[in-house]
């Protein structure tokens, strides 16, 4: 079990510099939860173990496990993984009504049936995330952005407290990072929203490079331009010596918010 790219990246890192120190032969599955598992990472182990069974799984602590997907190389990913849903996951508008297969409609990822009383002692967060539809079923509704494609399964497109909104355009910042992190100048990156006196936000992105690497905007903004829309390039980047994360390696977005507000104040 691991948390994304905040454990496999360094384990990568330690094969690349010392394969032979290892015994790796009798590694067969991995999984991660959490946090994002960026593409790059996923072909990489799957370079080093062409026969690994990797599983990328969403869930929350107050929804449970939400859906898993087995990854193979060069699945595209557009923020968070596509998984197939558990049997009570679903995705809902803002009317609290579920949203259908195909519609490319953004809901938010919720669930019902076994859900949890609320949370102890905290009654308006319980009633923030506990929530009856109109159907007059109970959800469990955490927070995440999702949407359903045509197959049925649920692609996971990040946190809405942490999306950006740039021009009118919402970015979720999992799926700059994810792109990010596909540049080989990039150790880690937290993608954060700057306030923007014409967009309101501008995207931002506090990376932390590789050893004795330069990196620079213009090279990251083509390199970003591959594989995402215009609107959610970095328009800056913060340069810093580590990325913060939580114990779990969860991205400290509070954090790199603050830091890039003070480096380019």
């Amino acid at each position: 079990m691991i948390t994304g790219d905040a454990m496999a990246r360094p384990l990568l890192d330690e094969l690349d510099a010392r394969r032979d120190d290892y015994d790796i032969s009798t590694l067969f599955a991995v999984s991660s939860s959490a946090v994002l598992f960026s593409a790059t990472c996923k072909d990489a182990l799957l370079d080093y173990f062409p026969n690994l069974v990797i599983t990328d799984a969403i869930g929350s602590s107050e929804s449970g496990a939400n859906g898993v997907a087995m990854v193979s190389k060069g699945a595209a990913m557009q923020g968070g993984p596509t998984v197939n849903p558990a049997a009570d996951a679903v995705v809902l508008d803002d009317d609290l009504r579920r949203i259908g297969p195909g519609t490319g409609q953004i809901g938010r990822l919720a669930r019902f049936g076994n859900v949890p009383i609320g949370y102890h002692k905290d009654p308006e967060k319980t009633a923030a995330t506990f929530v009856t539809g109109p159907d007059g079923v109970r959800y469990v509704i955490p927070g995440d952005f999702a949407q359903i494609e045509a197959d049925g399964s649920i692609t996971l497109l990040g946190r809405g407290s942490v999306s950006i909104n740039t021009g009118g355009e919402k970015v979720f910042p999992e799926e700059v990072e994810n792109t990010l992190k596909a540049h080989p100048a990039v150790f880690d990156a937290t993608v954060v929203g700057v306030p923007d006196e014409r967009w309101g936000e501008r995207v931002v992105a506090v990376v932390q490079a590789r050893p004795g690497v330069d990196i620079d905007l213009e090279d990251v903004q083509a390199h970003c331009r591959k594989h995402i829309a215009g609107y959610k390039l970095p328009r800056q980047l913060v340069i810093v010596d580590a990325i913060v994360r939580s114990p779990a390696g969860k991205p400290d977005y509070r954090w790199a918010k603050t830091t890039a507000v003070e480096a380019l104040a």
